[in-house]
């Protein structure tokens, strides 16, 4: 009733460690100093191994080493947890295994080397192909790093590299994100995120931009910014399957897409998030599971047993998030999903005052995606109100037998 008890989940890693900070950044993050990478590959694959045997789930369906830096790490860190999975759990013969890249030299030289680990898929933090936007953000790359990385990987891995790439950048103007854009469109791969820059207090370039020494676009520009962006890449030949991600010939993220289906997760590192069901201590229903913050503290304290939160979802809890994540994508979310988390009630019943219900499912028009964040207040509005309406019918059914 509560969740959806797969065969396959999925494993997410987490690497925190940086070279630096980039200005943009408000993440939970750490500054690479003496890293005693022995003990976090013991603590990783400590910490992996619990999970597995918690979840009870007998395949892994995608790994997803993200950061941080995740190819800061060692290869051989990446290769041990990936033998954990195996030998613990085993991972599907197609299984995506991605690691996210930073294009400095010295991550591009390590590519061979990952793929020698185990991974199979590359995500690049390309960002932009302007120097200067690059400066101001803070990267420790150039625009020629980027291309010779993702060229690097693609040669690897055809098919199989995405790149990640921001907008709404400080003096960024819609025309010259779209030559941005295009330009980017003669190099990269089969898929593409993109992102748009927000900026937060605490970040280093929230002064800045807040005193007006530097100045972004505003919310009408970034707007136009944003269909802009949809109309190149669907002329290239990209599909839009989610909110932020575009590919062409299929080469769709499959880990992100678990999330985006209410999938259950592991989270493995410092500060992870996981979703899964812990069936191996009587568990019934997913809960939300977060590692502790402080790699350090992860480390000494818990020597890889290193969850910190732990928040059972209850069915209210699961149905917003599967609503959340479920509208991101471009399919919507049809009958026959929901009902995998929601037997009692149908799409139908449970938004059937809202108009444009479809019969088939729920989703967003082309429109809608690009208006989800002032649309999903309604929609969650009104899961609450059908959650209410069925307490108080269950109550007055009590009081009524009694």
């Amino acid at each position: 009733m509560y969740s959806v008890l797969s065969v396959c989940i999925s494993h997410f890693l987490q690497w925190l460690y940086c070279l630096k900070r980039c200005s943009y950044c408000n993440f939970n993050k750490y500054i690479l100093q003496n890293q005693n990478h022995a003990v976090m590959t013991e603590c990783l694959q400590k910490e992996t191994q619990t999970s597995l045997q918690l979840s009870q789930v007998s395949r892994i369906s995608s790994v997803f080493f993200g950061g941080g830096t995740p190819s800061l790490a060692q290869p051989s860190t990446i290769a041990a947890v990936l033998e954990t999975v195996s030998k613990h759990t085993g991972l599907s013969d197609d299984a995506e295994v991605t690691l996210e890249v930073n294009p400095t030299p010295a991550g591009k030289a390590r590519l061979k080397d990952f793929t020698a680990a185990g991974v199979n898929r590359f995500s690049i933090g390309v960002q932009s192909l302007n120097d200067g936007h690059l400066r101001i953000l803070g990267r420790d790359h150039d625009s020629q790093h980027a291309l010779w990385t993702v060229s690097e990987a693609r040669t690897l891995f055809p098919g199989r590299v995405s790149v990640d790439v921001m907008f709404a950048l400080p003096g960024q103007s819609v025309k010259s994100w779209e030559t941005e854009l295009k330009k980017l469109l003669l190099v990269c791969d089969d898929h593409v995120s993109l992102y748009q820059l927000t900026l937060e207090r605490g970040m280093q370039l929230f002064k800045p931009v807040d005193s007006g020494e530097l100045s972004v676009p505003g919310d009408n520009v970034t707007a136009v910014m944003y269909n802009s962006a949809r109309g190149v890449l669907e002329k290239a030949g990209f599909r839009q399957y989610e909110v932020s991600n575009f590919a062409k010939n299929n080469a769709v993220s499959e880990h992100n897409i678990g999330y985006w289906r209410g999938c259950q997760y592991i989270g493995v590192g410092p500060g992870a998030h996981g979703r899964f069901v812990p069936l191996a201590v009587g568990g019934v229903q997913r809960e939300a599971r977060t590692q502790t913050l402080e790699p350090d503290v992860w480390m000494r304290e818990h020597h890889g047993h290193g969850t910190r939160r732990r928040i059972q979802l209850d069915h209210g809890g699961l149905l917003e998030e599967v609503l959340v994540m479920g509208l991101r994508m471009n399919e919507g979310i049809t009958q026959q999903h929901w009902e995998l988390f929601s037997p009692e009630a149908d799409l139908q019943q449970t938004f059937g005052e809202l108009e444009n219900v479809q019969e088939l499912g729920l989703r967003c028009s082309w429109e809608g995606l690009a208006l989800l964040d002032s649309i999903l207040p309604t929609m969650l509005l009104e899961l609450e109100m059908f959650f209410k309406k069925q307490y108080t019918s269950r109550k007055t059914d009590l009081q009524r037998d009694r």
